[in-house]
């Protein structure tokens, strides 16, 4: 056998090395059947920007079970240092347990892929003498992996990339201050305070609370200095993922359509919001209130063909109308029509009724119609003048009265600002959810406004309170005062259901 023969053969022995591009190319050379979704595809390139230093600072949101912890937390250390040995890499979560499962899995990838078997070598060895489960180093480098819980601390080396992985474990604790000073004291105090120059933080979380560590970091004096990555589980505008309004996430956990469907019905519209869209409600309320008033009893009696009819409609203080919020799009997957049916009895403005879904340009038509046969007295139809509006009040004005279409003045923020005084003082209430379950998503857009993800509902809200008392006071048209109204309603002209 010649020599040349000889080294060939020799060669087929040796450890293949690679090169990864990615955590994802990383991840499936270690584990073949890896799912690689596109969510987990954006996050690969946005990891790569933060090793190549483009980003120092990134926040990362995505629902729970869809691989962001493994991805993020487990393979992206090891990527990191498979394109640097040196890099001494810090791991924090909620507890000292969870911190040092990240960092024996890392341990172990490496361990069990030292090209012993002569397929797959990722370059890199566990020093001997320094190999525990928190606190490791790489043999003939600097750079390992240190693991501490949030209530532990960096002391010693400093770090060269901090990986934050869910800072806060769970409701109970997300809704205590205590837990929330204690995650943000950590990072002021020992993260940020262990920090080598140019060291890049990676915050990758469910959001369970507005105050949260991400809700901190983009609210503190740096904010434009992080880079966030908020992908839901439901597409809205401008969605990351370039999915239209209404499309689902593809799943790493192979989750159906129907399978989120019932999954956002299940947890409700608060947790649906924080934790698999990505955006939590202030608990505290905003420009809308947290608490709203709420009437217990219908208001409105109902025949035999389903007729909604509300005593007391034809006197001057009595009003009852429609307000449609209309979408810009004919498709399944545009924003959501609303439609919503007020009654005015002297200065409170009551919500009695509301559809809201995604409909398209016949639906609504349908829709609009369906309303006004169940709500006849209602015969005043406000329909903003964008969008879909003026079609839809062209193909119906043979078939349905009233419609009065509307050009909303200013801002939606400045809109929703004008008749927020009258949601805080309680002159619009709106039905209990058992009257109108329906009225907890109401509730959830109000709390999310204005950095929520949905305002149709808010829309069609401000539009009619605006037009039924708003307006009125502004213009000095004549109204019931406190005294007076609680002088009708002794009289027994209640608007209660008989």
């Amino acid at each position: 056998m010649t020599v040349d023969m000889w080294e060939h053969a020799a060669r087929m022995f040796e450890p293949i090395k690679h090169d990864w591009a990615t955590p994802g190319a990383l991840a499936q050379a270690i584990e073949p059947s890896t799912l690689q979704t596109p969510a987990l595809d954006l996050i690969d390139e946005y990891l790569v920007k933060v090793e190549s230093g483009e980003i120092d600072r990134l926040i990362i949101n995505l629902p729970p079970q869809e691989g962001k912890s493994t991805r993020v937390t487990t393979i992206g250390p090891l990527w990191f240092l498979t394109r640097n040995k040196n890099r001494r890499i810090a791991i924090v979560s909620y507890a000292q347990d969870l911190a040092d499962e990240f960092g024996r899995n890392i341990r172990n990838h490496i361990a069990s892929n030292d090209g012993d078997d002569g397929t797959l070598d990722l370059g890199l060895r566990v020093a001997r003498d320094n190999g525990a489960a928190r606190r490791w180093q790489l043999e003939a480098a600097r750079g390992g992996v240190r693991a501490v819980g949030i209530r532990g601390g960096l002391t010693g080396r400093p770090v060269d990339a901090l990986f934050i992985d869910d800072p806060i474990s769970n409701l109970e604790q997300a809704n205590s201050k205590t837990y929330r000073d204690q995650a943000w004291g950590f990072w002021q105090s020992v993260g940020m305070t262990r920090l080598a120059p140019g060291a890049p933080v990676i915050l990758v979380l469910t959001r369970w609370h507005a105050d949260d560590l991400a809700g901190r970091l983009l609210a503190a004096e740096d904010a434009d200095r992080w880079t966030v990555l908020n992908i839901p589980a439901e597409a809205g505008e401008n969605d990351p993922l370039g999915r239209k309004p209404g499309e689902w996430l593809e799943s790493a956990r192979q989750r159906t359509t129907k399978q989120w469907e019932q999954i956002k019905v299940a947890v409700g519209p608060k947790v649906w919001q924080s934790l698999y869209q990505g955006n939590p409600s202030l608990d505290e309320g905003g420009v809308l209130p947290t608490s709203w008033t709420h009437y217990e009893q219908p208001l409105w009696l109902v025949d035999h063909a389903g007729v909604h009819t509300v005593p007391g409609i034809g006197r001057d203080d009595h009003e009852l109308v429609q307000s449609w919020d209309l979408a810009f799009k004919g498709e399944d997957t545009s924003d959501y029509v609303v439609g919503q049916v007020w009654l005015r009895v002297g200065n409170i403005a009551y919500l009695l009724d509301q559809v809201r879904r995604r409909m398209n340009f016949n639906e609504t038509c349908a829709a609009v119609k369906a309303m006004s046969d169940k709500w006849p007295q209602a015969l005043a139809k406000f329909v903003e003048d964008k969008a879909n509006g003026p079609a839809v009040m062209n193909a119906l004005s043979s078939q349905v009265m009233g419609l009065i279409p509307i050009e909303p003045e200013g801002s939606k923020y400045a809109r929703i600002s004008a008749v927020s005084p009258l949601a805080w003082s309680g002159n619009v209430q709106l039905p209990s959810t058992k009257l109108a379950p329906w009225v907890e998503n109401f509730l959830q857009e109000a709390l999310s406004f204005p950095s929520g993800a949905n305002d149709d509902q808010l829309d069609a809200f401000s539009q009619a309170v605006n037009r039924l008392l708003l307006l009125p006071i502004q213009g000095m048209d004549e109204i019931i005062e406190p005294d007076v109204y609680d002088e009708y309603n002794e009289q027994g002209w209640s608007i209660s259901p008989v």
